[in-house]
């Protein structure tokens, strides 16, 4: 299934690797994923590595999406917060690996942020959402 909407890249720029620079669309149901962090249905972290964590999130990410009749190729924008820096770049090979596992191709607007700590103690990522449904 091809993307309900267009990816915004100008020509004479490098391409984006991993993330769009832009997306228009011109419709859609919008729907709004509040932060997800790395524990499973029952609120449990299975993992404390970052890799296993931000996997576990993405997943959680598509499970809420798909309440609304949605998948990855409906998501438009993900913002991560992150612990810790050197983790998340010492860690982005397998990080794609993991994010191409659970999301396939789809790659959305991304803003991605270090942030001192996250409210679950635990916590190593959280990942909000923003998706269009046709």
């Amino acid at each position: 299934m091809s993307a309900p909407h267009q990816i915004l890249q100008p020509s004479h720029w490098k391409p984006a690797r991993g993330y769009s620079n832009g997306i228009a669309t011109d419709s859609g149901r919008v729907v709004f994923l509040g932060g997800q962090i790395g524990w499973n249905a029952e609120q449990v972290f299975e993992t404390d590595d970052f890799v296993g964590q931000t996997r576990q999130a993405l997943q959680n990410i598509l499970a809420i999406l798909a309440e609304a009749g949605g998948g990855p190729e409906h998501i438009v924008r993900l913002t991560w917060f992150v612990t810790s820096k050197k983790e998340y770049l010492e860690g982005l090979k397998e990080l794609g690996a993991a994010y191409r596992e659970v999301m396939g191709r789809n790659f959305p607007t991304m803003s991605v942020m270090q942030v001192v700590a996250l409210i679950e103690d635990a916590a190593k990522v959280e990942i909000e959402a923003t998706a269009v449904l046709p």
